[in-house]
Formats: structure tokens, C-alpha cells, sequence
């Protein structure tokens, strides 16, 4: 499967990286880092030469807790770094937004793809992605960031987050955007807890019955952390075990920090699947 991400191919046949561009003071692995404008274009290129697939970029923190930014402010962090980099690498740009006003400037600024962790339910954001004409991600989050990780509770986490996308899904046809466009994403770590994240890792390949290319992030999440009892900058070899086993079960799209080893070790996964 090949998605058209403003003229730049992502082939999804294989499992892929999607490499992380944090441009936030805030955000829960590498808020700070990435503020200044070089030093975020010099992480895309490393992360490209490390073989990103594509680079997402977000201008606001969805960690527990997190306030939200002003529109001002997040156009400002992302739309001069999509000007650039859209000339600079052959990869396509992903913008990581739940604003349509950020969709639309996004699009027009040279991205490739809108990820949404609201799975377009602001109001305004699905005929903002419809008129991107760009390849959507919809993910599952229980609340909203400030609130999502206070007591979160599933009858049936797997089923009722199957549920959810199969409805945005719908919503996203009424609105003119196809399922070609679209990818899903479950939402670890997004209204969850350790118990509900396992059993959406453990049953991840279930979600393939809704038809759309499954995208995933765990990388550096507090479930490696709780479940190892590690602090963040400790977590990458459950970061690297939780992208194997979710590409084991056919995710397309692998979201991470880092882009090397994860990249490697799908490298070694592929190596075994198509061994004769």
C-alpha cells in the first residue's frame, strides 16, 4: 500500500518509522529539546538519515496534563518548519494537530499527512481534513489530555476502541474523506491504563477488520516505564520490544523517538516474516 502524501509516496507494504519532532517546552520525552529552530531541523535530517519513513511534527503536548496551546503559538512552532523542511527532505511531513485552522496552514505549508489524537472532533476539524485532500490518522483517546488519565475505565477496552474509530470512520465518509485516506491509531497510552494498554498490544492485529493502515506509538510511554519500573531516558528497549511486537501483528506505521534501533529491529522482523 502506497499513500499519495502531497505528492511524496509512503510505502506502507512493509512497516515503516515515523520519526517524532517534538517543537514544544512541555512534552513528556523531549519537551525543550527541539524549540530553536535549528536544532529541530537538524533533528529531522538525523532522523531521516537514521530511515524515518516520515517525520511528525507537533507544535502542542498531548502528555496527562497538558494545557493547550494557543493557535498563534502553535502555527508559529510548526508552519516555518514545514516551509523549509518540505524543500529539504524527500520524506513526506506529517503535522500532529487537533486545530483545523493548524490543518489547513499545515497543508498549504507543504504537510503530508494530518495525525489528530481527537480523531477530527473539534468542530470545523473534518471538513478542514477533507479539504486538505490529505491522508488522515484518527486516534482513540478516552477525554482530553488534562483529564484523560483520571480513573480511566472499559468494559471492553479493545472492543469499545474498535468502536470508536469504526465510528469516526463514518463520520470522516459522510464528510467526503475516503477510506483510502485514512489510518487508525488506538491510542496507548491516551485514557488508558497499564491493564487497558497491554490488552490493546496483546489483541492489536483485531483492529485490521476496519480496514485502514494501523499506526502506533508507544515509544518511551509510562506503560514501558511502569510495567519495567525504568525512568524515560531507560525505556528504549521496552520502547524497541513494543514496536516489534506490534509490527509482528501488521502494524504500517511505527511512531517513535528513536529512529535507529527501531528501525533495525523492524529490519530483523521482516528479515524472519518473508524467510522461506
Amino acid at each position: 500500500m502506497i499513500l499519495d502524501c502531497a505528492g511524496k509516496p509512503l510505502d506502507l507494504s512493509t512497516p515503516r518509522v515515523m520519526g517524532i519532532l517534538n517543537v514544544t517546552p512541555d512534552s513528556f520525552s523531549d519537551g525543550g529539546k527541539f524549540v530553536r529552530r535549528e536544532q529541530a531541523l537538524a533533528q529531522a535530517r538525523r532522523m531521516v538519515e537514521e530511515g524515518a519513513a516520515i517525520i511528525d511534527i507537533g507544535g502542542e503536548s498531548t502528555r496527562p496534563g497538558a494545557a493547550e496551546v494557543p493557535l498563534e503559538e502553535e502555527l508559529a512552532r510548526v508552519i516555518p518548519l514545514l516551509e523549509v523542511l518540505r524543500f529539504e527532505l524527500e520524506v513526506p511531513l506529517s503535522v500532529d494537530t487537533s486545530k483545523p485552522q493548524v490543518m489547513l496552514a499545515a497543508a498549504a505549508a507543504g504537510a503530508g499527512m494530518i495525525n489528530d489524537v481527537a480523531a477530527l472532533r473539534r468542530d470545523g476539524a473534518l471538513a478542514a481534513a477533507a479539504q486538505s485532500e490529505l491522508p488522515i490518522c484518527l486516534m482513540h483517546m478516552r477525554g482530553e489530555p488534562r483529564t484523560m488519565q483520571r480513573a480511566p475505565y472499559y468494559e471492553d477496552v479493545v472492543g469499545e476502541v474498535q468502536s470508536f474509530l469504526r465510528e469516526r470512520m463514518a463520520a470522516c465518509a459522510v464528510a467526503g474523506i475516503p477510506r483510502e485516506r485514512l489510518l487508525l491509531d488506538p491510542g496507548f497510552g491516551f485514557g488508558k491504563t497499564l491493564a487497558h494498554n497491554l490488552s490493546l498490544l496483546k489483541h492489536l492485529s483485531a483492529f485490521h477488520r476496519l480496514g485502514a493502515p494501523l499506526l502506533v506509538g508507544m515509544s518511551r510511554k509510562s506503560m514501558i516505564g511502569q510495567l519495567l519500573d525504568v525512568p524515560l531516558e531507560a525505556r528504549l528497549h521496552g520502547s524497541v520490544a513494543a514496536a516489534v511486537m506490534a509490527a509482528l501483528q501488521g502494524a504500517q506505521l511505527i511512531r517513535v523517538h528513536d529512529v535507529r534501533a527501531t528501525v533495525e529491529a523492524l529490519k530483523m522482523v521482516e528479515a524472519v516474516v518473508h524467510a522461506v
